[in-house]
């Protein structure tokens, strides 16, 4: 088999094989949701509920004028108890609104479905999407209509869908991609339609290969279906292709560069070079909404790791605590050494259990104690490994060296904006320096000085 792939990059244990056969299940619904306002990538939203209010599962609770936004929906239906400050898997205490279920799980009255929603006018299109509160589902929860507005100036000519999932341990988007690939492939289709594009791609790790076979398969079979208009032309073009199982393979900018051989330049955005990419669990929410008009409430998450039980594979209100999930998966399994929001690789540890999922939320991974070491780290002993495995080509030890000593505008010089954050320096640095935190704060600081 053929595989596309990118220069560098690490080859970490994926630990996979904990859930990757286990069938997505509906968790049980919570007795309450913490529903942070801001959830994503831009402005946070307003609340638009107050406490004792009775509200059902998909209505609008939270909303924004600024065009990067994505409105927050309840997830159950019940009666508000709370809004006020609660802890985010971000690691910030973040303005929430609290919702007690009563057991009647009603959707909100008003949802439309469309079962001709391929021949919907665009702006109606980009509209359903915006209200639907949909945004990056692959971690980075970028508002998706924004995405989905390019500039004149920036024509796109061709969509790719992340089915790579490259953290270890995760296998949410491989499970989704078996059991709702036409789901996928159609929102897919929906994204090609209103970017104008004909070529679509679907990226997959060949550590994936019965995933690999049912996309090709719902493409090709998606492909032979009529519908009455795409752009006034036969269906668009759409290839399933292998990637090499390599982290971080699923990132932007290295989809791009293995499946089409184009690099985004410095500074720059997948649109600069005619792109725009989208997680799977992004793209059935696409569908779910255009298609159901439902809103984005629930996804798909991995509650996985030597500290869970019963690893499984959950679809999950938006909400619902972590401390819940983990008891839907028979608890923790003896020791604990560390709870990570999301994989190993990019996720955030987590100080308490008692923090809500998120749109952002991909996966809980529990570490048992014997696989958590806490060691100091050292100074830079100039090996130069986070410079020969960094996919960007950055020189992360010349940048924590210059973060050290306070000296960050030189920082900048060395292209530390460019950092994506995967974390493959660190886990190669042989001094476990905390070589990603040290380019965060540079960032975090540059943003500062505008």
């Amino acid at each position: 088999m053929k595989v596309a792939t990118f220069e560098r990059g690490v080859h970490p244990s994926s630990h996979k094989e904990l859930t990757e056969n286990k069938s997505i299940i509906n968790a049980t619904i919570p007795e309450k949701v913490i529903i942070p306002l801001s959830q994503h990538l831009g402005a946070p939203c307003n609340s638009t509920v107050s406490i004792g209010d009775e509200v059902k599962r998909g209505q609008v609770i939270g909303v924004s004028d600024s065009f990067v936004s994505a409105p927050v929906h309840s997830s159950i239906c019940g009666k508000v108890i709370a809004i006020g400050e609660f802890p985010h898997p971000s690691g910030k205490d973040v303005i929430s609104v609290v919702i007690e279920e009563d057991g009647m799980d009603e959707w909100v009255d008003g949802l439309k479905e469309n079962p001709d929603y391929i021949n919907l006018p665009l702006e109606d299109l980009r509209r359903i999407i915006r209200d639907a509160g949909i945004v990056g589902l692959g971690g980075a929860a970028f508002p998706t209509h924004v995405k989905l507005s390019p500039p004149k100036e920036k024509p796109i000519d061709s969509v790719i869908i992340n089915g790579a999932e490259c953290e270890p341990y995760l296998t949410a988007d491989h499970r989704l991609m078996l059991e709702n690939p036409s789901e996928i492939i159609n929102g897919l289709k929906i994204l090609m339609k209103i970017l104008g594009v004909k070529k679509g791609y679907v990226g997959i790790e060949e550590n994936k290969p019965d995933a690999i076979k049912t996309m090709t398969d719902t493409a090709s079979k998606e492909h032979h279906k009529k519908s009455k208009d795409f752009l006034g032309t036969p269906e668009p073009d759409i290839n399933v292709v292998p990637l090499e199982a390599k982290y971080p393979q699923g990132a932007e900018k290295m989809l791009i560069k293995a499946i089409l051989n184009r690099e985004v330049p410095a500074g720059g955005l997948p649109m600069d070079v005619g792109v725009v990419v989208h997680n799977v669990g992004t793209t059935k929410a696409i569908y779910d909404a255009v298609r159901f008009g439902r809103p984005l409430i629930e996804r798909v998450i991995t509650v996985t790791g030597k500290g869970i039980k019963e690893p499984k594979n959950l679809r999950v209100r938006i909400g619902t605590l972590f401390s819940h999930l983990i008891e839907e998966c028979g608890g923790l399994n003896g020791k604990i050494g560390k709870v990570i929001a999301g994989g190993p690789m990019m996720g955030i540890a987590q100080y308490t259990l008692d923090v809500p999922v998120v749109k952002g939320t991909s996966g809980i991974l529990v570490l048992s104690a014997d696989e958590v070491s806490v060691e100091e780290y050292g100074p830079c002993i100039r090996c130069g490994r986070c410079i020969d495995y960094c996919p960007m080509g950055l020189q992360p030890s010349i940048i924590s060296i210059l973060v050290e000593k306070g000296r960050y505008d030189e920082a900048r010089g060395y292209d530390c904006m460019d950092c994506f954050e995967c974390g493959t320096c660190a886990y190669v640095c042989p001094a476990r320096r905390p070589l990603v935190q040290f380019i965060k704060l540079a960032k975090l600081e540059l943003s500062r000085k505008g």
